[in-house]
């Protein structure tokens, strides 16, 4: 918004409107937030710091610029939820320096420390309520309207990369094919007289998701012991890309911590800790039904020496309750799933698992979790809700080796 140094100086000359704000110094971290979340659940706006109320650039020193920087992201990130992208540019003007703040509309509804503000003409005030319903519903945080065929904000055809969104067009087609079957496949959505790529679009065609929607991406942790504890972290990753690729990244995770007990009988039996057949439903299940509109948290893997556990955002979806998750089926993002779907696992993964695409859409993934996983261990795997996440507990299975007395 207002890219060039001409058209900016020129909309300063205008003076405040819906899209553009000024102040001469950083404000208060509150009041900062408020101006910030109320571009953001607005159609989102500039704020120009070091300019006056009248219009005057009146600048920022070179070292209160870059701090002034600084605590606009802090205030992003600590003040608003959920956090707010942002971008940010330091600009000269007859050799005074001011910092741009582009604020663009967001997919979430943000609160601030002043409530829930949106941005009206010059000025920002309190949505009421029956207006925050209205919000919460285009923007799909009430369910109304599927997550991931929402637009992202600031993105272009072109924030699709090719590589990835050609596994979803047809071989040999044109340019102008191409255009027409990514807003069939709705990789790309319309967005007023433009068109934006959609969050599944991103998720599955973008190789740093998470750039633009907060924590899309798998962390995992792998530890010497039995509770978290940094003292005993063997190894961690953040596992980003296209979804696809975080499944595998994660799954090969496992694998490598995946230990494999023997003993000679008549012939030699192997058991390892996890059903690998199992960790990868898993996986595949925590992608495709996570709540992507919940941006605090990212998936979240850990292993320790007696269990494995998987966390992922977002309540269940519908009417669907844990005790009923073998037996029902409710698709939170079905766009996701039908790609994901059409997706084929490389070779030698797809015959641990014993699955030619990712998502088969049987129904079947659950029960082979808790199946496979008794059957290793002797133990349920174990499915909670707590609050707005999911966590199943996969217990590992007891070496073959005795245990040797101290």
């Amino acid at each position: 918004m207002f890219d060039s140094l001409s058209e900016l100086i020129e909309k300063i000359h205008l003076g405040e409107d819906s899209t553009i704000e000024f102040k001469r110094q950083l404000p208060r971290r509150d009041s900062l937030a408020d101006e910030i979340a109320a571009f953001a659940n607005a159609r989102g706006g500039v704020i120009l710091i070091g300019v006056d109320d009248h219009g005057e650039i009146v600048g920022l020193g070179q070292h209160n610029l870059d701090q002034t920087e600084k605590t606009v992201v802090e205030v992003c990130r600590d003040s608003i939820e959920p956090q707010v992208s942002i971008f940010t540019e330091k600009l000269q003007f007859d050799g005074k320096v001011l910092l741009k703040v582009e604020v663009p509309r967001s997919l979430f509804v943000h609160k601030s420390p002043g409530g829930y503000i949106a941005r009206q003409g010059s000025s920002k005030r309190e949505m009421p309520t029956d207006q925050l319903a209205r919000l919460l519903q285009s923007r799909s945080q009430a369910r109304i309207i599927s997550f991931d065929e929402q637009v992202v904000p600031n993105t272009t055809r072109h924030t699709l990369h090719e590589h990835f969104y050609r596994r979803f067009i047809r071989e040999g087609a044109s340019e102008d094919e191409i255009e027409d079957l990514l807003q069939k496949r709705r990789l790309l959505v319309r967005d007023g007289s433009l068109y934006r790529v959609s969050v599944a679009g991103l998720l599955m065609c973008h190789d740093r998701p998470d750039d633009y929607l907060y924590n899309s991406f798998i962390q995992a942790v792998f530890y010497r012991g039995k509770t978290k504890d940094a003292n005993y972290q063997i190894d961690a990753k953040d596992f980003r890309g296209p979804l696809d690729r975080q499944i595998m990244d994660a799954y090969k995770f496992v694998e490598r911590y995946n230990q494999v007990s023997a003993r000679k009988d008549v012939g030699r039996t192997e058991r390892s800790q996890y059903s690998m057949r199992a960790v990868f439903e898993a996986l595949v299940n925590a992608v495709v039904h996570r709540d992507y509109s919940k941006a605090v948290s990212k998936i979240r893997l850990f292993m320790f020496s007696d269990r494995l556990e998987l966390i992922s955002p977002g309540a269940l979806a519908n009417t669907l309750s844990v005790e009923r998750l073998r037996y029902g089926q409710a698709t939170r993002n079905e766009l996701l799933a039908r790609l994901l779907s059409e997706l084929t696992v490389e070779d030698n993964v797809s015959r641990q698992v014993a699955r030619r695409y990712f998502l088969e859409r049987r129904g079947e993934g659950v029960g082979i979790i808790l199946d496979e996983s008794t059957a290793l261990s002797g133990k349920v795997p174990v499915y909670e809700q707590i609050d707005e996440t999911l966590h199943l507990t996969i217990f590992a299975a007891k070496s073959l080796q005795p245990v040797q007395e101290p």
